[in-house]
Order: C-alpha cells, then sequence, then structure tokens
C-alpha cells in the first residue's frame, strides 16, 4: 500500500511562465497610436496650404508699377511708354462709282507706284454715256453751224432790203421782217451757243466716269491689304448686305512709318519734341533702334488720361513693319560723364535699403523679383549699382516697400 500511495503522489509542478507571455496588443504604444494620425492630418494640411497659396498667388489681383530702364551711362531714362509703329500716310483705295470689278492688278506685298494701275472696273455702261454725250454735243454743235449760216443769208438779206428801202423800191414792212429774221437768228445762236457748252460738260461727265473705271494708286507704298476680287461688286459707301466691298486695296507709305505711344498726362512735362528716344520693337527686344520726338498731339484723352505722342526713326529699316507693338524710353540730357564699364545707374526712388543690404525690384514676365545689388556712389537722383543688375533691365522705381517677390505687376501706361 505505501508503495501505491508514493506512485499517486503528485510531482511538484515547475514555475509558471504564462504570466511573462507578452500581449500582442499591449506591445503597441498607445502614444505612437495617437501621433500618427494627427501627423498624418498635419502633412495633408500642408500640402492644402502649399496648393491654397500657389492658386491664390496665380489668381491675386495685378498692381501697377512705374519702371525704367536701367543704362550704363549717357542720356538717363526719363520715362517709358508702350505703342504701335504707324504709317503717317496709309489709304484704303476704293472707287468713285458702282461698278464690278473686271481686272485687278495687285496682291498683298507688292509694291506700287504713284498712279500705277491697281483695278479695272465694268465700264460698259460708262462708254455708252460717253458717246450718247458725244453725239448730243455734236448735235447741237451742228444746229449751231446751221443758225450761223442762216444769220449770215439773214444779214445779206437785210443789206439787200436796206439798199432797196433807200431806193424807195421796197416798203417798210419787208425791212422790218428782214431785221427781225437778224435778231432772231441772233439771239437762237446765244441759245445754241450754251447748249453746246452744257453738251461739252456731258462729255467730260461722262469722260471722267469712264475714266474712273480705272483705279489707281494715289501715292507709292506697299499693298498692305487686297479687299476686292474680280467679279465683286464695289462701290464708294456701303450699300449694306455684305455684297458690296468699300474698298479696293490699302497702300501704305513705308516711308512715313513712325512711333505713336499714348503717355499718361501726369509725365506729360517731361515730353518734348526734338526729345531722344530708343524704341525696342517687341520681335526684336535685343534691338535698340534710335528715333526722336517728332510731335505732342495738344489734346488729351479724358477716358485714359493720356496724351499721344509721334516719334520718327532716325534710319528706317526694312524690318520695321506697320503695326508692330514698341516700347520707348524717353531719354534726358546727356551726362557729364559715363561710369565705369559693367555698371549701371538706376533712380534712388527704386532702391529699397534695410540693414545696411541694398535691393531693388526688377520687372520680368509680368511679376517683380526682388535683386540683392551693391551700391556705388551717388549721382544726383541716380544711383550707381556695381553688381547685380544688367543694362537694360526695367527696374520698379514707385512703391517698392509695399511690392512682394514673385508679385503679379503691369507696367502702368
Amino acid at each position: 500500500m505505501d508503495g501505491d500511495m508514493s506512485d499517486v503522489t503528485e510531482r511538484p509542478r515547475g514555475p509558471d511562465l504564462s504570466a511573462l507571455r507578452i500581449d500582442e496588443h499591449a506591445r503597441r504604444d498607445p502614444k505612437r497610436l495617437t501621433w500618427r494620425p494627427i501627423g498624418a492630418g498635419l502633412a495633408a494640411l500642408l500640402v492644402v496650404s502649399a496648393v491654397l497659396w500657389f492658386v491664390l498667388r496665380e489668381k491675386a489681383p495685378e498692381i501697377e508699377v512705374t519702371t525704367v530702364r536701367a543704362d550704363k551711362g549717357g542720356r538717363p531714362a526719363l520715362l517709358n511708354a508702350s505703342g504701335y509703329v504707324t504709317p503717317r500716310q496709309r489709304a484704303t483705295i476704293a472707287a468713285k462709282i458702282t461698278a464690278r470689278v473686271n481686272e485687278i492688278h495687285v496682291d498683298e506685298g507688292m509694291h506700287v507706284e504713284a498712279g500705277q494701275v491697281l483695278a479695272k472696273l465694268d465700264d460698259s455702261d460708262a462708254r455708252a454715256r460717253l458717246v450718247s454725250a458725244a453725239a448730243d454735243r455734236d448735235a447741237t454743235a451742228a444746229t449751231l453751224g446751221d443758225l450761223r449760216v442762216n444769220l449770215e443769208n439773214a444779214e445779206r438779206e437785210l443789206r439787200r432790203v436796206d439798199e432797196l428801202w433807200d431806193r424807195k423800191l421796197v416798203a417798210e414792212q419787208a425791212r422790218d421782217q428782214a431785221r427781225m429774221a437778224v435778231d432772231s437768228l441772233r439771239a437762237r445762236i446765244v441759245v445754241a451757243r450754251e447748249q453746246v457748252g452744257a453738251a461739252e460738260a456731258r462729255v467730260k461727265v461722262a469722260q471722267q466716269d469712264l475714266d474712273n473705271c480705272t483705279v489707281r494708286a494715289p501715292f507709292g507704298g506697299i499693298v498692305v491689304s487686297k479687299d476686292a476680287q474680280r467679279g465683286e461688286m464695289v462701290s464708294p459707301v456701303s450699300a449694306g448686305g455684305g455684297f458690296t466691298r468699300t474698298g479696293i486695296a490699302t497702300i501704305v507709305d513705308m516711308g512715313s512709318l513712325e512711333i505713336e505711344v499714348d503717355v499718361n498726362e501726369s509725365y506729360i512735362a517731361r515730353v518734348r519734341a526734338g526729345q531722344p528716344v530708343t524704341a525696342v520693337l517687341d520681335a526684336y527686344p535685343d534691338w535698340q533702334i534710335p528715333a526722336k520726338v517728332r510731335t505732342v498731339i495738344p489734346t488729351a484723352d479724358r477716358q485714359k488720361a493720356t496724351v499721344k505722342v509721334r516719334a520718327a526713326f532716325d534710319r528706317l529699316d526694312p524690318r520695321i513693319l506697320p503695326d508692330m507693338g514698341v516700347k520707348v524710353t524717353f531719354l534726358g540730357e546727356e551726362r557729364s560723364a559715363s561710369i565705369a564699364a559693367g555698371r549701371v545707374l538706376v533712380p534712388r526712388t527704386a532702391l529699397l535699403e534695410e540693414s545696411g543690404a541694398a535691393a531693388v525690384f526688377v520687372h520680368r514676365e509680368g511679376r517683380v523679383e526682388r535683386r540683392a545689388v551693391r551700391l556705388g556712389q551717388a549721382r544726383g537722383s541716380e544711383h550707381e549699382v556695381i553688381a547685380g543688375l544688367s543694362d537694360g533691365e526695367q527696374i520698379v522705381t514707385t512703391g517698392v516697400k509695399g511690392l512682394r517677390d514673385g508679385q503679379a505687376a503691369r507696367v502702368k501706361r
């Protein structure tokens, strides 16, 4: 029995290791679980903010700025303006009569001389009127000739009757009849002369109508527009409905090309006749063309508050074409001395000085760009820039303290 009891005696158990098991849920740090969504939210907020900033920046309204061209000496830039190349002599050639175009002798780009035939119109009606007028004139002239012959005969008869009257061979009644015949013929001749003159005038009108069927160039130039074709009806005035042309071709005298700009009336005092300017065509931004102010039109546009100024090129060039866009810089008096190479001059009003550092705003591609510069010596109302700017860049001159780098801006006209 003792042996049996020893067999059923329980063996001592080892230590319970289940308490040392790591719970997978407890392994995760609750603080880390809390910060993960917060971090993701912050990242999304930053992305949205960046997108909104970019969109609002693109849609921000433009501001107007005044600019001048940074230059390296010589004449200072006083004012900038934009305009177009315009000819002083430009005409749309129209017919004087209403007729159909039979022939057209020009095309766009062709050079024509003064008096050269541009087109011929249907002249059948004009020729018929001329023939009729000439026939009336000839008939009236023939009648006048007959009256003159009759007058000579009547005067001869009157002289014969007078001789017979002196010899008491005819009655007084015969003498009176002869005189009345002469007076009547003389009166009819006066009327016939007037009729011949009127007939001659009608012939001239008919001839002019025939000549008007040939359209000629009033001056030499280049055909820039061909406005009518063979078979179309042309008229000096619009007949309505779009079936009648009022012009045949447009001619420009290329020797009369000049610059036309609108200058803000606040700055017109800086402009005078004969003043030198530098013109830059939009098509050739690296080509500076010398010119001079030809005239300041003595009237202002009350709607735009501008005054029209015209400048003549010092020398014309085949690259200069009508209606090209152009930017003009009005220059001041010649400086007494030029500045060192690689340096430019800017107005002092364009400088932004903070904490001993200087900067300017450059207008470029519709925005203003803040540019750090190194200054040299002051020269009156201008300051020498040693580094940071290039000759020809457009410098903002007003309101620089309120500008931001990259802000949308347009140049004030």
